[in-house]
């Protein structure tokens, strides 16, 4: 077939598109249409080249890419109920799916639990014997780097070079096994483990390659070690052609620091000699001055591949940069000129973003805007539902709707701590593995005796015998017939729980009324919602029928529309997207590029500031309209302020003499202008009717 432009695609993403007869890479610059060419290459297989929908497989790395990806294919074919028979999800839900039926493989249960970054956190601190929060995070941070890096517990032990990293890497070992004893997994298996699996078993590699014949990889260059290896397996084998394409950009890698490796881009070219390579390199989001910008930072960097953005939407405004005394007054100052910038262009607030390279950086710009009265919302920013003392609630509440969620088992049993041990644990997670039940049903199946004593097993049973009353309360018919009033199980469940004695042990005074605090607001959102106060049906709800609802909700916020308000983003949250204007604050050496470690060698030294590098241009080709960067000539650093440098990315972009800013001689303040406009708006106006 032709490779000329179909579609209503240019030339590349044409061949993109029609490129069925091996392995592509596809190097996608920001703003170049890429999610267009994945979802037009998988309605091309099925509707033009007869491809089963249920052998296609599309790896993002977010849920809410792949639903997004999902639905536009849905939109875009004749039958859109065939968008359903895809696989379309990130790598660690493909995972789950492989493990959930492969399971027996590799000695788990088949209803294996899948353990948080909480539920790991403490787990670490067990084995660790320790609550220095900053070691528990580095140790955890370092299993998960082996993990992803395919690293065993034997191999990072002879690869230690400190007594930390061997600390850590003798933890890894414990780490594991224990895992193994609750019969469970964490994030990084949902990878590693299908890894193992299909390199042992053949025969399943096998039927799983069958089954997803064609995979399509978005955001190729954030894979790691782990990842990459996955892909491999699923489209190598004896006699197989590789059927993929891989959809990145190497200018876009910002996620080293977990684990992702841009050598995966030069090793495809490696294990797949006949690889195509397609270049999108025309841009449809931004202004030609923009990209300049953007093309002159990035080419400071060693290139992988030579790329260069352009763009048919003309030259553009100047590209703006402010210098500012202290960050209190760039704050201030951006917020003005938002404000000015709004009301002269009649723009939207969710026109603007506010870009900053840590979430450090927000405090002081959100005081500002609302002192302004902007509105904003903060991307990145945590769920309600993801605070650790509202997980600790929803683990009892889980677990009374659910006895066999194992997660939720372990973090209620420990949390507060009641006499359970680690060793406890382990062993009713054999006993529970060997019998293939639930760590619940296992506490009162016969031949239980014989694993833990009375002393071990009382903690236990009287806990299970707790969840059990109240559970029998949450189902019973009451007075509306829905149950016990979910108010007095709800009120009988935290005074049984004691967790606000356990808050106020655990904690300092203010952490600890802070918590308490966020889980009375919990439980009496959930008291209202009980007695039908929120609801379209007003209709009563029992305790069980409050926690279904709530697992379907992914925060308490996160269900209405958009607001209409500015957005507030870290760099790396805001990867993907793209705003008419944008402002990218604290553009200084020290934060962007970030200082880390001064003592690191010299090639890591380097490796990092081109990543900083590219997070630098994924920053600038955010915008679409006008790009305006603020740096501070000082900033209060530890209490006192400090001597800033300006970045040395805002000399590398080459600005021309029309982007010098005006000097305060020349142009009226933000302020001044504000209020200039204020006042012409406020007076009265002279109407002539010719």
């Amino acid at each position: 077939m032709s490779n000329a432009p179909q579609f209503g695609l240019n030339g590349p993403q044409s061949e993109a598109v029609l490129y069925l007869d091996g392995p592509a890479l596809v190097l996608a610059g920001a703003g170049s249409g890429k999610t267009r060419v994945i979802t037009q290459k998988i309605t091309h297989m099925i509707e033009d080249r007869g491809y089963d929908p249920r052998t296609i497989a599309a790896l993002t790395f977010t849920n809410k890419a792949a639903l997004e990806m999902q639905e536009r294919v849905g939109k875009m074919l004749k039958q859109p109920r065939q968008a359903k028979l895809l696989t379309v999800c990130t790598f660690h839900s493909l995972g789950v799916r492989i493990l959930r039926q492969e399971c027996n493989h590799l000695g788990l249960k088949d209803r294996f639990s899948i353990m948080d970054s909480d539920d790991c956190y403490s787990l670490v601190q067990d084995l660790a014997i320790t609550t220095d929060k900053n070691l528990i995070r580095r140790i955890q941070n370092d299993i998960s780097l082996w993990k992803n890096g395919l690293v065993t517990p034997e191999e990072a032990l002879k690869q230690a070079q400190t007594e930390d990293e061997a600390q850590s890497a003798r933890i890894y070992g414990s780490y594991i096994a224990t895992l193994a004893a609750y019969q469970a997994v964490d994030f990084d298996d949902l990878i590693r483990l299908p890894v193992e699996l299909f390199r042992n078993h053949d025969t399943v590699r096998d039927k799983w390659q069958r089954r997803l014949r064609y995979l399509m990889i978005d955001e190729y260059q954030d894979t790691n070690t782990c990842q990459y290896e996955l892909v491999k397996l699923m489209v190598t084998g004896l006699g197989k052609k590789p059927m993929f394409t891989a959809v990145g950009d190497d200018d876009q890698a910002i996620y080293g620091w977990r684990g992702a490796t841009m050598e995966n881009l030069a090793l495809l070219q490696v294990d797949f000699p006949d690889l195509r390579l397609i270049k999108l390199e025309q841009n449809y989001r931004s202004t030609t001055r923009i990209l300049q910008a953007a093309n002159a930072v990035i080419q400071n960097n060693p290139k992988l591949f030579e790329k260069s953005l352009w763009s048919e939407l003309g030259i553009g405004e100047p590209i703006k940069v402010h210098s500012m005394p202290n960050e209190e007054q760039e704050a201030e100052q951006v917020a003005i000129m938002i404000s000015a910038d709004h009301f002269e262009r009649k723009n939207k607030w969710a026109d603007y973003a506010i870009l900053y390279r840590g979430n450090h950086q927000a405090r002081v710009i959100e005081q500002a805007l609302r002192t302004q009265r902007i509105p904003y919302t903060i991307s990145g920013g945590q769920s309600f539902f993801d605070k650790a003392e509202i997980k600790d609630i929803m683990a009892y509440l889980r677990l009374m709707a659910n006895p066999d969620d194992d997660p939720a088992f372990i973090r209620a049993a420990t949390t507060p701590r009641r006499g359970i041990g680690q060793s406890t644990l382990e062993a009713l997670g054999s006993f529970s593995g060997k019998w293939q039940c639930s760590l619940f049903e296992a506490v009162f199946k016969g031949g239980i005796e014989a694993v833990l004593n009375d002393r071990q097993l009382k903690p236990l049973q009287d806990f299970c015998n707790f969840i059990l009353e109240l559970e029998s309360r949450a189902t019973r018919p009451g007075p509306s017939g829905s149950g016990d009033n979910a108010a007095q199980v709800l009120d009988d469940l935290m005074e049984g729980m004691h967790y606000e004695h356990y808050l106020y042990d655990a904690f300092e005074e203010r952490a600890a009324q802070a918590k308490w605090e966020n889980v009375m607001d919990f439980v009496n959102w959930l008291k209202d919602r009980g007695r039908g106060g929120k609801d379209r049906d007003g209709e009563e709800k029992n305790v069980l029928e409050l926690t279904q609802m709530v697992a379907l909700m992914s925060m308490l916020d996160g269900k209405d529309e958009e607001p209409d308000a500015i957005r507030m983003s870290t760099l790396h949250a805001s990867k993907g997207l793209e705003y008419p204007h944008v402002f990218l604050v604290g553009v200084e050496e020290g934060i962007l590029p970030h200082k880390g470690d001064p003592d690191a060698p010299v090639e890591l030294l380097a490796q990092r500031i081109e990543e900083e590098r590219r997070l630098m241009y994924v920053g600038i080709t955010r915008a679409q309209r006008t790009l305006q960067l603020t740096w501070c000539k000082k900033r209060k650093r530890g209490g006192e302020h400090v001597q800033c440098d300006v970045s040395r990315f805002i000399a590398e972009m080459a600005l021309d003499v029309g982007t010098a800013p005006p000097t305060e001689s020349e142009v009226l303040s933000p302020r001044e202008r504000l209020a200039r406009m204020k006042e012409l708006l406020s007076a009265p106006r002279d109407i002539n009717p010719a």
